[in-house]
């Protein structure tokens, strides 16, 4: 009886195993089933495509592998494909990823395992402003299905589009770590949060007259100015009757105040 139902198993095992080969089967965001993991050829993507490090940029190459010992220069290769991709505008052709595979001394299949297993690597051309449209759970609650919308009315494209004058594109991406001020995106490195459809108009306009708005310490102000995850009831606690606010055992002298500037804050956080 026993073997029996062994036998049974195995067979439901063996059918279920068979039809995994049809598509339908698995499910993925469009992202990872496109340009992520996949490489078609073409006139300016393919592995006779010129590619070479600026010599400004070989003086960042040069740093990044001595952070390395000699025997794992392969430690480098997040941050050179990073550099590469700043360089060649926002994307990776296949001919820097070989050309990062020749610096750290591997194989190119482990370079193109990399740039095709992390999102933040853009495997095909995107716009001079690569917008990422936050749309899980938090922010969709929150609205980003409007704020989508809004992108794709003002823009004219659709979600994974470009325009035409290759200034924009919208892709929709996973969590980006700021759920307490949703809705938001993420353009190129800053991140704009609490975004309405009029301040999303306003954030498009003031990108296609390449006049961002200003940054703070660690990036972009939200939009509506909210500094802390105080939701609209205000300031609530389980064990004060009025919580006290951040930095309230600090002296409010003005002098004691941080003063940095957020392009010395990104600078650092390059190469």
């Amino acid at each position: 009886m026993l073997s029996r139902s062994v036998r049974t198993f195995r067979a439901a095992i063996a059918r279920r195993s068979s039809r995994l080969n049809t598509a339908a089967d698995f499910h993925s965001s469009n992202a990872v089933q496109s340009s992520f993991v996949q490489h078609r050829d073409t006139e300016e993507n393919n592995a006779d495509t010129p590619f070479d490090f600026t010599p400004e940029n070989y003086e960042r190459v040069h740093a990044i592998l001595d952070r390395y010992p000699e025997n794992y220069k392969s430690s480098a290769i997040i941050p050179l494909l990073d550099l590469a991709q700043r360089q060649h505008g926002g994307w990776l052709p296949l001919a820097a990823m070989n050309k990062v595979a020749r610096i750290v001394d591997v194989k190119p299949i482990q370079v193109y395992e990399v740039a095709t297993f992390y999102t933040m690597f853009n495997r095909e051309k995107v716009g001079k402003y690569f917008i990422q449209l936050c749309g899980t759970t938090p922010c969709m609650i929150c609205g980003s299905e409007e704020i989508k919308k809004t992108i794709e009315t003002h823009l004219g494209i659709k979600e994974g589009e470009t325009t035409k004058d290759g200034k924009f594109t919208l892709r929709e991406v996973e969590c980006l770590g700021a759920c307490a001020n949703a809705p938001m995106v993420q353009i190129n490195d800053d991140f704009y949060e609490n975004l309405t459809p009029e301040t999303t108009r306003e954030l498009l306009d003031a990108c296609k007259k390449d006049a961002t708005p200003p940054m703070s310490k660690w990036g972009s102000l939200p939009m509506n100015g909210q500094l802390s995850c105080e939701g609209p009831q205000g300031k609530t606690s389980l064990k004060w009757e009025k919580p006290p606010g951040p930095g309230f055992r600090m002296r409010p002298d003005e002098d004691l105040k941080p003063k940095i500037n957020p392009k010395d804050i990104k600078d650092a956080m390059l190469y």
